[in-house]
């Protein structure tokens, strides 16, 4: 509950204001929505290395920087993954501050560079076409992680910890939200500016499974098979998406949508390939309800008129590189529009530098509403705590809309059909192969079902949440 009916006006202040932009309306002004990351470390008195290594303390300071930037709406944790889980379930690619990198450095990921050291070999396609959860459970898991061993390989002390560890830790890490979900509310009257993640097939393919190389490669080697494997994950993102939305509806689920654009690809490989496996994955989620906060890092420009085939209001278009005027013309009135505060001024530039890239900025995106600030890229540790001091003051003077105007309707699209392949998602281990052996079923066997398949929903979760994080 609120402490105060003052901070309880001034959360749904908030809310309303960033869900308006979010419908393409005008609100009172323009909603600060930062999504910080370390940089949020810093402004509210911690080093990366404890945010990176306490998860609680990464809650913790998003809704303290939050609170002490005046915003409307925050990630809600400054780094998603954390030590306690990398490092319990012995995740190979993670690499913390003060631990597997330098103090001064931010959290870190690193995929496969060769082709040997690959967690889906080129040989394998097929099998991963097949059953990509059972490939997590017979092979991905032992080479992502250091301490599992392949099946069929005698197990030990190790084995056996990693996999209960990396169980429990991301147990209780995902337990977390929920409060800290609360107190970013009700102590401190912030919207959690987004629930749910996506990232793109070719994408994941890429990071955690091929590497960009090998993901590159193929594209030109085995396009035909490639795009099979993209298929064959599209349910899976969409299950995970939906498992981690927002109940209500309200905030968007985001991708982060990284190499999937020229230059990483070249345009052949997104039109058959890329586009054609995301945008069944946006229409199905589209098609329930939500919106999906496009988190565009890099430069879309080339892309601009295949996400316009997307519903209207169905997109917040976050922009990163590329130019404010050519995004408002594409999208304003089409979709809402987010970003465009330069990364370099915030932490390389003066105060006045900021004013004025502001000032130039408001000029594009503020006219007609459905714009929402924010900064291009994740606020990483080099961000100047007094540029987003200046960037606000700046947004509360001149951020201000003389009329407001009402949200827009969004478009809507039917789901499509996507294939669900031989062990659909939220399944590992099949009630029919479960209960087979079981000596006495009877009574309420429906509830047996289904508190089973709850179980084994939630396995299903860990092993697909690891690999789309």
């Amino acid at each position: 509950m609120f402490a105060t009916r003052e901070l309880e006006a001034l959360y749904h202040e908030r809310l309303n204001r960033y869900l308006c932009a979010m419908d393409r309306g005008t609100p009172d002004r323009v909603p600060i929505r930062f999504l910080l990351q370390e940089a949020a470390a810093g402004i509210a008195g911690y080093t990366t290395q404890e945010v990176s290594l306490d998860y609680n303390l990464a809650f913790e300071a998003t809704r303290k920087a939050g609170e002490k930037l005046g915003c409307d709406a925050v990630m809600l944790n400054a780094n998603w993954s954390t030590y306690q889980v990398g490092k319990a379930a012995a995740w190979k690619y993670l690499h913390v501050p003060g631990v597997d990198v330098g103090l001064n450095s931010v959290l870190q990921y690193s995929e496969p560079g060769r082709e040997e050291d690959a967690f889906l070999l080129a040989e394998e396609y097929e099998e991963f076409i097949e059953d990509p959860t059972a490939f997590l459970v017979n092979k991905w898991m032992s080479r992502a992680a250091s301490r599992v061993q392949p099946a069929g390989a005698q197990v030990d002390f190790d084995h056996n910890a990693a996999l209960m560890g990396g169980a429990l830790a991301y147990a209780n890490y995902m337990n977390a939200f929920g409060p800290a979900s609360g107190r970013l509310k009700y102590q401190s009257a912030l919207v959690s500016a987004n629930a749910g993640m996506i990232k793109a097939p070719f994408d994941i393919l890429g990071d955690k499974f091929r590497g960009f190389l090998g993901a590159a490669m193929d594209s030109v080697e085995r396009p035909k098979t490639l795009l099979r494997a993209c298929e064959a994950l599209m349910p899976h993102i969409v299950a995970n998406a939906l498992a981690g939305a927002d109940p209500e509806k309200r905030v968007p689920i985001t991708i982060w949508a990284h190499r999937g654009c020229v230059p990483f690809i070249s345009p052949a490989t997104f039109d058959t390939i890329v586009w054609p496996t995301l945008k069944p994955v946006f229409e199905e989620i589209i098609s329930k309800g939500y919106q999906i906060l496009f988190y565009g890092e890099g430069n879309w420009e080339r892309h601009y008129e295949a996400l316009k085939e997307l519903p209207e209001g169905s997109l917040i278009y976050h922009l990163d590189k590329g130019s404010p005027e050519l995004a408002a013309r594409a999208f304003k009135g089409h979709f809402a529009l987010s970003g465009g505060l330069s990364y370099d001024v915030l932490a390389r530039g003066s105060k006045d530098e900021v004013r004025a890239h502001m000032k130039e900025l408001f000029r594009v995106m503020k006219p007609g509403g459905g714009y929402i600030l924010d900064a291009t890229a994740l606020m990483l540790s080099d961000i100047r705590e007094d540029n987003l001091r200046t960037a606000v003051e700046y947004t509360l003077e001149h951020g201000v809309y003389s009329q407001s105007s009402p949200i827009r309707p969004r478009g809507e699209t039917k789901p499509p059909h996507i294939p669900q392949g031989s062990r659909p998602p939220h399944t590992v281990r099949p009630w029919a192969v479960e209960s087979k052996d079981y000596a006495m079923l009877s009574g309420d066997v429906d509830l047996v079902k289904r508190q089973w398949e709850s179980a084994d929903a939630a396995l299903y979760n860990y092993l697909w949440t690891t690999v789309l994080w």
